[in-house]
């Protein structure tokens, strides 16, 4: 037991001082912590996730050509149009937007455009931009579960269905999307009249006391409505929301098709993989994209950055979790067996040291199939593994912070009191409690997937 305890130690180790140094260090450091497990006390490696990492290699390289074909700006100056049309209710319409761009584009980094808008719109109609910033960042990265694209999604599928739960995207899609978007609602409402107004805040009237303070907060701007989108643009968009037609499309089939027919079908794994890379290499010949822009943005960066991640994470912890499967289970039958839905404490807290829901899924979830949770609850609780807003060093939080420009979306001097808590917690508490209400309570025998 002592010797499982140092190793566990060297693996929260790996994980922690990967988070410090952040981006690639996450995957990188937990090699140094795999290669601890195996060379220095012998453990049997365990296995890369290589399924999973090839689909977010498409997918990302997918949403980068997007990305630099002018389409991810077409989208966004769509969604601005939206909020500029109803500025008294961007705490509400903000959170939502992101969601939606999330859900659409597979990858939360999106926000870093819409953001400096939302602050804009906030700022003149004098509502305190920390309530829809707040929430919209979380909302950003909580739509992750609700795309048929994200790799936390087509994780959990993939592993399911290995697992004996056939559990397909369409499904998945359907506890998380209305579980999320309730849980999203609830953070907003509870967001609407947080903190002080503007002409009422005492340390911001302060501040804005000093004549080139006050030009900063409100003599800047930030809109994409003055950018000219060619049709080009608009086609890659188009060629994007077919691919992923056609991969929602394939999912419900394979829900309805007969054994035979689902036999002549490629697995759904290899299929979203085929039709990303078709889309990418149709925008790239139609569209004529620049695809040194599509290697240089921030989509296609970040996506790599998670391939590392999950990469080196995923790879240490089945290595673990492995070597250590019948003590875990002695230990944990007991607890799952009686109260199945508290494994989403478990994908929380380890989603505060991993900062990637798919690493969290690619990780935890055969583990937690291996202790005979059943899938329908692990397809409830999928919401919990949103956990890393806990502690605010995730690039769309921190972005967030420095693009309010009236600083009333703040870290916190405690590190936890900061911004992006409260609607953190509402939004994933309520969303979880609803996705296991969905599938566990309302219609269990649908979500059954057996």
């Amino acid at each position: 037991m002592a010797l499982m305890i140092i190793q566990l130690l060297i693996v929260l180790g790996a994980l922690y001082v990967g988070s410090r140094y952040g981006s690639l260090a996450l995957g990188a450091i937990s090699g140094i912590g795999l290669a601890i497990l195996v060379f220095g006390f012998g453990m049997k490696p365990g296995t890369p996730p290589t399924d999973v990492i090839y689909i977010i290699i498409a997918a990302v390289t997918c949403a980068g050509v997007l990305q630099a074909s002018g389409g991810m700006d077409w989208l966004i100056q769509i969604a601005e149009k939206m909020l500029r049309s109803h500025p008294d209710r961007i705490t509400i319409l903000a959170p939502l937007t992101t969601f939606f761009l999330t859900v659409l584009v597979g990858t939360g980094h999106v926000v870093y455009t819409l953001m400096p808008i939302i602050v804009d719109i906030a700022i003149k109609k004098d509502i305190r931009p920390e309530r829809p910033c707040a929430v919209a960042s979380i909302a950003s990265q909580v739509g992750i579960t609700c795309s048929p694209i994200a790799a936390a999604v087509v994780a959990f599928v993939t592993i399911s269905n290995a697992n004996g739960y056939g559990v397909s995207i369409p499904q998945v899609l359907m506890v998380t999307l209305p579980a999320c978007v309730i849980g999203l609602l609830f953070a907003a409402m509870a967001s609407y009249r947080r903190g002080k107004d503007l002409d009422k805040d005492p340390d911001f009237q302060k501040r804005i006391s000093d004549p080139a303070v006050k030009n900063y907060v409100y003599g800047s701007d930030a809109t994409t409505l003055d950018k000219v989108i060619d049709k080009k643009a608009k086609l890659a968009v188009y060629i994007f929301l077919l691919a992923i037609l056609v991969i929602v499309g394939l999912a419900f089939c394979q829900m309805v098709l007969s054994k035979e027919a689902l036999e002549r079908l490629p697995k759904m794994n290899i299929a979203i993989q085929i039709i990303m890379l078709c889309a990418s290499a149709l925008m790239i010949m139609l569209c004529k994209v620049d695809l040194k822009k599509a290697a240089a943005g921030a989509v296609w960066r970040s996506g790599m950055v998670a391939v590392v991640a999950i990469y080196g994470i995923a790879w240490m912890a089945d290595t673990y979790f492995g070597n250590y499967m019948d003590q875990i289970k002695e230990m944990l039958t007991g607890v799952v067996t009686q109260y199945p839905w508290s494994i989403a404490f478990v994908f929380f807290l380890v989603s505060v040291l991993i900062n990637s829901q798919g690493a969290v899924v690619v990780a935890m979830l055969p583990l937690a199939y291996s202790l005979g949770i059943p899938g329908p609850v692990l397809l409830g609780v999928l919401p919990s593994v949103y956990g890393y807003f806990f502690i605010p060093n995730y690039p769309s939080d921190i972005a967030t912070v420095n693009f309010d420009r009236t600083g009333t979306t703040v870290i916190g001097k405690y590190l936890l009191n900061h911004s992006f808590m409260m609607p953190g917690l509402v939004s994933t508490i309520i969303a979880t409690v609803m996705g296991y209400l969905i599938t566990t309570v309302f219609f269990p025998g649908y979500f059954a997937g057996l």
